[in-house]
């Protein structure tokens, strides 16, 4: 996989850390802005990338490249994906996919069309630790409740509170908890039991945004709360609870540490099969596979989880009045 990386934030920088150890991956390029140029040009020295470029256009024409790989902030995901497949390139897009689940599926039918590869990068559903609760959950017996609480107070919210409306917390940009936080959950959730019958969303609405909200996923034999803060802090953990048993993951879901197995009347058991430190090593090393062997499968695959995704969220924001873009 031959990448480009689209953007300097904090996702990209995370990103880098662990590039170097992905085996099948080159990093050809960094995109950034005109203004963030001395910023991105430290990043391609210290992480051996090829190219600066500052203007997209060019980045495409690239011919040494393959793959986008889009860090940029939600609002931009869709124009910058479009672009990319309408010049051959395939699309590693960060979460959110879009703002909106029309986006979402223009993109999804022009990467078919364009015979290109369009995938989200979310963590949860590559970790081994992910797949490896997911078999643990089956001894638990028939699901009844899963509670997914990531609150974490934003270093934001002290700026949204007086009158500064950052990227994070605004409407037009695809802010709020249920996007950024909270999505994560959603993934978790789906990943597991799939479509649910219902969806409600009960929000803490500040300035036409959710600044945290419980997420209530209704299952014909099983109750989901999706909690998610960026205006409150709280313990990350997930419960996961079946009529012979129960599994808790302490931390975020989309790092998936160990978790704990308890059965009913047994002792506790840790399970751990971490492959590497970084939670998004697995992914990238699963998206430089596929695209090596071509595999419309798997990327068809998670692309219908991702529009389920979508499709949640967009009725979650929906039934609580929020309006995004």
């Amino acid at each position: 996989m031959r990448l480009a990386i689209l953007g300097s934030g904090k996702i990209v920088a995370d990103f880098l850390t662990m590039a170097r150890d992905l085996p099948d991956t080159e990093l050809v390029a960094i995109l950034g802005t005109e203004a963030g140029k001395p910023k991105v040009e430290v990043m391609k020295n210290e992480y051996g990338i090829g190219k600066v470029y500052t203007v997209y256009e060019e980045c495409l024409k690239d011919t040494d490249i393959d793959t986008v790989y889009i860090g940029l902030p939600n609002h931009l995901h869709y124009s910058f994906a479009k672009e990319a497949l309408l010049n051959g390139k395939n699309v590693i897009c960060e979460k959110p996919f879009t703002i909106k689940l029309s986006e979402f599926a223009e993109l999804k039918e022009l990467a078919n069309a364009k015979n290109l590869i369009l995938i989200e990068a979310i963590t949860t559903q590559y970790l081994t630790n992910y797949l490896s609760m997911k078999e643990s959950i089956q001894n638990l017996g028939d699901l009844k409740i899963i509670e997914c609480n990531y609150s974490q107070y934003s270093s934001r919210y002290d700026a949204f509170k007086n009158g500064e409306i950052l990227p994070a917390f605004n409407p037009k940009s695809g802010g709020g908890a249920l996007m950024d936080i909270n999505i994560y959950n959603i993934h978790f959730v789906v990943g597991i039991l799939g479509k649910p019958s219902s969806i409600t969303y009960h929000a803490n609405i500040e300035r036409d945004i959710d600044t945290s909200g419980i997420l209530l996923l209704d299952y014909p034999n099983c109750k989901v709360v999706c909690i998610g803060a960026k205006d409150s802090t709280a313990p990350i953990r997930t419960l996961i609870q079946g009529d012979k048993g129960s599994i808790v993951l302490n931390g975020p879901v989309n790092i998936c540490d160990s978790f704990e197995v308890n059965m009913n009347g047994q002792d506790s058991r840790k399970i751990d099969n971490k492959v590497h430190s970084h939670r998004m090593y697995e992914e990238f090393c699963e998206f430089a596979r596929i695209i090596k062997e071509s595999d419309f499968s798997k990327a068809n695959q998670m692309l219908e989880h991702s529009q389920l995704v979508m499709e949640i969220a967009e009725e979650a924001l929906a039934d609580a009045g929020i309006k995004l873009g």
